[in-house]
């Protein structure tokens, strides 16, 4: 009996691993339907919900059946539905929204991609190319402009639910200024600016990105007097010289390249300058399953990589930085202090 009883507990765990697209979609299906905003705070049935999102009831309810077993909107003893955590956290007006994560995560390019995973675990490359004919983000920007959209917005919520975290963490102790190196619209540049109103910065990413940056740090801005914006690209120069450079989540490439992106901020920093990293790390802390997950759809989509605690330390070492510590930021974030050496 126990024998047959652990049989088919085995045998059911795998099937829902083998369909686990299924939570997936259904998760997309809630924010692409309206559901998180639909229903409000009082409880709302299934064929509520379908009327205000315009869906089949019959469909909507069995959606719902899927939702509720992974804890997304909860059923009560009447039948009606309502908010848990997770349905809040898809809505757009959440202060910790993570809709567009969740639809970046689930665009519909992506799928297939998923099926030909073993072919890039074969070449440890990239499959995108070869199924649309140019690298990703090139492909994104020219021919899928809602989802480089959607990629924007993912980007921007993630870089929110960390920004504070990170700014209270950040050792600025004795720094009169600091870069933020691929720091996207510059929303952490920002939270430790308004934190430290001594303390100037610098914004460098790609030409794209630092036009629509932060408000905060556009001409105009409350911060802008105290930013200078720098379009470019990292892989080939990073010319500002600060007292503290920040690294966070643009390390997601091989090793030589990131080795590279390191080493160009040295060419600028003086000795002593401090070089902080913020990454995730796919064999250490509970956000490792999360990191895993990241780590192969960067394999898939681009050739990248997340890399372990181990990999980034030596990517650090590699670069010529001195580590000094290693902290969690969060649940999925660690932040690795390093300073140039004199």
């Amino acid at each position: 009996m126990s024998s047959a009883m652990s049989t088919e507990s085995l045998v059911s765990g795998l099937m829902e691993h083998a369909l686990s697209a299924a939570c997936a979609a259904s998760v997309r299906a809630a924010v692409t339907l309206g559901l998180p905003e639909a229903l409000g705070d009082a409880p709302a049935t299934a064929d509520e919900l379908a009327t205000a999102v315009g869906a089949d009831q019959a469909a909507l309810r069995r959606l719902l059946r899927s939702l509720t077993s992974y804890g997304v909107f909860a059923e009560e003893r009447t039948g009606a539905f309502v908010h848990t955590g997770k349905s809040r956290a898809l809505r757009e007006d959440s202060p910790n929204s993570i809709k567009y994560l969740v639809l970046w995560c689930t665009e519909p390019w992506l799928w297939s991609l998923w099926g030909n995973l073993d072919e890039s675990v074969r070449t440890g490359s990239e499959v995108f190319t070869r199924a649309h004919g140019r690298p990703f983000y090139e492909h994104l920007h020219t021919e899928w402009p809602r989802s480089a959209q959607i990629f924007d917005r993912a980007m921007t919520q993630q870089t929110r639910l960390s920004a504070n975290a990170i700014a209270d963490m950040l050792p600025m102790a004795g720094a009169g200024t600091v870069a933020d190196v691929g720091g996207g619209q510059g929303l952490v540049l920002g939270t430790l600016l308004e934190r430290h109103p001594d303390v100037r910065g610098c914004l460098l990413d790609l030409p794209g990105v630092v036009a629509d940056a932060d408000p905060r740090l556009r001409p105009g801005g409350a911060l802008a007097d105290r930013v200078r914006l720098v379009p470019g690209d990292v892989l080939d120069e990073i010319s500002v010289e600060a007292d503290v450079y920040l690294f966070k989540n643009i390390l997601g490439v091989d090793a030589d390249a990131s080795v590279r992106i390191l080493r160009n901020a040295m060419k600028a920093a003086r000795p002593g300058a401090r070089m902080i990293i913020v990454e995730n790390f796919v064999d250490d802390g509970p956000g490792e399953k999360l990191a895993s997950a990241l780590d192969l759809r960067m394999l898939l989509v681009i050739g990248g990589q997340k890399h372990t605690r181990a990999g980034l330390l030596g990517i650090a070492e590699r670069a010529g930085l001195t580590v000094r510590n290693v902290r969690p930021v969060d649940s999925s974030l660690h932040m690795i202090e390093t300073t140039v050496p004199g």
